[in-house]
Formats: C-alpha cells, sequence, structure tokens
C-alpha cells in the first residue's frame, strides 16, 4: 500500500472514493469519468507526478468500464463483429499514444480537440433523430476494416491525451456504424476496457500507480458503474443522447478554458 494512501486524511479518502463512484456512473452511462476523477486525484495529491495520478485514475476505471460492459452485454445484442476489432485495434494503438507522450506536444492538439467536440455536439442537436434507432449500416470486411481504424485512432487519442475519449467513441459508433446511443455506449464500454488496459501496461511496470487507492476508488467506481448502467439501460437511448450532449458541453468548456485562458 503507498504511502500517499496511508497517510492521507480520511476525509479526503472519503471524497476520493465518492468521486470515483460519481465517475464510474457517469462514465458508465456516456464516458467522461475523467472529468470528475482525474481533477480529484489533482486536486488530492498536489505533489504526485502526473503519471502517477493518471496511472491510479486508470487503475480505477478500468474496474468499473468492465463492469458496465458485462451489465451492458447480459442485457443487449453486443455488435461483437464491431466492437472486438475496434478493441483490438484500440489495446495496440493505446499503449503507443502512452509512449509518445515523451516525444509529441500535447497542447497543441487541444484546438483541434475543442474544435471536434462542437462539431460533435452542433451534428447531434441538428438531428434530431441521431441515435434513436439501431441500425447497423456496416457488415463485414467493410465493417471490420472501419471498426480497426476507428479503434486504432481513438485507442492512440485515449493513451496520448484521453478526455473525452467515450463520448467520441459513442458519437463515432452512431455516426458512422449506425448504432443506437445505447449499443454505441455499451460498444464504447468494451473499446475502452482495451484502452484503459493497454494504459496500465505502460503505467503499472513504471511504479506509476497508488496501488492501495486506486483498488479503494475502483470498488466505487464500479458501483458508480453499476448504478450508471442501471439507469441507462432502464431509459434507453434518449436518456443516453441526453447524458452525451451534457458530457459533450462540459468538455467543451473545459477544453475552451484550457486552451484560451493559457
Amino acid at each position: 500500500m503507498s504511502a500517499a494512501f496511508e497517510h492521507a486524511a480520511p476525509l479526503l479518502l472519503f471524497a476520493l472514493v465518492g468521486a470515483a463512484f460519481v465517475a464510474g456512473l457517469v462514465d458508465a452511462v456516456v464516458g467522461g469519468g475523467g472529468l470528475v476523477q482525474i481533477p480529484a486525484l489533482f486536486t488530492a495529491f498536489p505533489g504526485q507526478p502526473p503519471a502517477t495520478l493518471f496511472g491510479t485514475n486508470k487503475l480505477a476505471s478500468v474496474f468499473g468500464t468492465a463492469n458496465a460492459a458485462w451489465r451492458y452485454g447480459r442485457r443487449i445484442a453486443m455488435p461483437w463483429t464491431t466492437v472486438l476489432p475496434a478493441a483490438a485495434a484500440a489495446f495496440a494503438m493505446s499503449y503507443a499514444g502512452a509512449a509518445a507522450v515523451a516525444w509529441l506536444p500535447r497542447d497543441a492538439l487541444r484546438p483541434l480537440i475543442l474544435l471536434l467536440l462542437v462539431l460533435a455536439a452542433v451534428y447531434t442537436l441538428w438531428r434530431k433523430d441521431f441515435g434513436s434507432l439501431h441500425r447497423p449500416s456496416r457488415d463485414g470486411r467493410n465493417a471490420f476494416f472501419a471498426a480497426c481504424l476507428l479503434g486504432g485512432a481513438i485507442g492512440f487519442y485515449d493513451g496520448f491525451f484521453g478526455p473525452g475519449t467515450g463520448s467520441f467513441l459513442i458519437f463515432l459508433f452512431v455516426r458512422f456504424f449506425g448504432f443506437d446511443f445505447l449499443h454505441a455506449s455499451a460498444a464504447a464500454k468494451v473499446v475502452n476496457v482495451a484502452t484503459n488496459l493497454a494504459a496500465l501496461l505502460f503505467f503499472l511496470p513504471a511504479g506509476h500507480v497508488l496501488l492501495g487507492l486506486g483498488i479503494a476508488m475502483a470498488v466505487a467506481n464500479i458501483a458508480g458503474s453499476t448504478a450508471g448502467a442501471w439507469l441507462a439501460l432502464r431509459h434507453g437511448s434518449g436518456f443516453v443522447r441526453g447524458v452525451f450532449l451534457f458530457v459533450v458541453g462540459t468538455l467543451i468548456l473545459r477544453f475552451a478554458w484550457d486552451t484560451f485562458a493559457a
């Protein structure tokens, strides 16, 4: 158990566990749990290296995301012929993205990501029926290569930068594969599990994880993801679409602040 975890005040640990629960809930619906969990970790441990806090976040998140994927898979028909190639490509490229952090300027991506988020929000608002029906539009070899391309691109982004990965995945599954928001959210969870595992393969051997804290937050993340998956399955694609727009709007505000305030 890490020294940082052992010496943290009980109230601080309670706040982090609470943040992990909320992050798991949001993540299970549309992704974006990092908006809650990562700032909480940086606020609690300002003296820790950023890589260690990102690694701890990934450890907590991977369990909640896997739990959500399992719960979705029990209730809806998972489009595995699309999801598995995307997950495999995302796994490989997420590790490559994490390794690329050392030699590529991450901050240069902020304006581009902000633009993409705005376009995704505008498109979703403009198309009122966007993601309301599940009508997969690709099959066979075409679907396989498109899934690999999507998974690889988003996997690299998640390993390299991270925020908004789940939201981008959902938008792309709806836009390019004809999924509704519920099936797109379920598919995004499987791909996110792959990217989180790949990132952990980079962070764990380097010692960039507060293990005790990460396990405690993982338990809370699982509880939150259970609640989030239940809400999404109970209320369907319309609910997921609404939460998606809220999370994307929050991401836009955050990236606008980070880009222009800097």
